[in-house]
């Protein structure tokens, strides 16, 4: 059969992936969506039950707190009204996605005074596990979505489990419920909080992974994580 060669498919570039940063535009929606959540978060009422043995005169240690992705809306707020106050010099670095809506996200955290780290399990994940346990070894705590950033939802992924074995940091549960909120037609159902709304956020019971936990181990421990989380979370 006649026809054109076939010609063999171009390499694909190698190298160091640079995570998108938002521009001009996009900062200008991480300043309004920052004022607005500042916002309507100043509105909520607020109830708070704490199980992780934290902030109570308890060894005050930095930590990996977990929240799931369709939780991502307060959970800056979480952070600066629970946990900041009892350890007001220790700051957060979160995982961020690498993607443009992660340079969106990064810079919402930025103006919340948090350091981003950019990257997930498809792209810069390895760099990423390598930054944040480098911010953990400076004595900050550690904010990640479990089942982000493509779920699927309620899905803890294996990341927040190695983190925790490379620092030895514990892992702590967040969770909160809403009273009132929008939820988008998102993978995650992602959950928008409205103005006056009842908020109850949730710690749970800390998880430890040993240094030396194996395969087995280590899933046992991302099925408790799950297990735990999901029992925190309240639709």
């Amino acid at each position: 059969m006649d026809g054109a060669p076939v010609q063999p498919a171009a390499p694909k570039p190698s190298g160091p992936i640079t995570p998108q940063r938002a521009k001009w535009h996009g900062r200008l929606a991480a300043r309004l969506v920052h004022t607005l959540v500042t916002l309507v978060a100043a509105t909520l009422r607020y109830e708070f039950r704490n199980r992780s043995g934290f902030f109570n005169g308890e060894p005050a240690t930095p930590a990996i707190y977990a929240i799931w992705h369709n939780r991502l809306a307060l959970s800056l707020i979480v952070h600066r009204k629970f946990i900041q106050p009892h350890h007001p010099s220790r700051r957060l670095a979160a995982l961020v996605s690498a993607s443009r809506d992660g340079g969106l996200l990064a810079r919402i955290l930025e103006l919340f005074d948090v350091e981003p780290v950019r990257g997930s399990s498809s792209r810069r994940g390895a760099q990423a596990l390598l930054e944040l346990t480098s911010w953990a070894e400076q004595g900050h705590n550690i904010a990640i979505t479990p089942d982000g950033p493509r779920g699927p939802c309620y899905r803890v992924q294996d990341g927040a489990i190695a983190l925790a074995q490379l620092t030895g940091r514990l892992i702590v549960p967040v969770s909160y419920s809403l009273g009132w909120k929008l939820r988008l037609r998102s993978w995650d159902r992602f959950q928008i909080p409205l103005p006056f709304s009842r908020c109850r956020v949730e710690f749970g019971e800390p998880i430890r992974v040993p240094h030396e936990a194996d395969a087995a181990e280590r899933e046992g421990l991302r099925f408790e994580l799950e297990s735990r989380l999901k029992a925190m979370t309240v639709d």
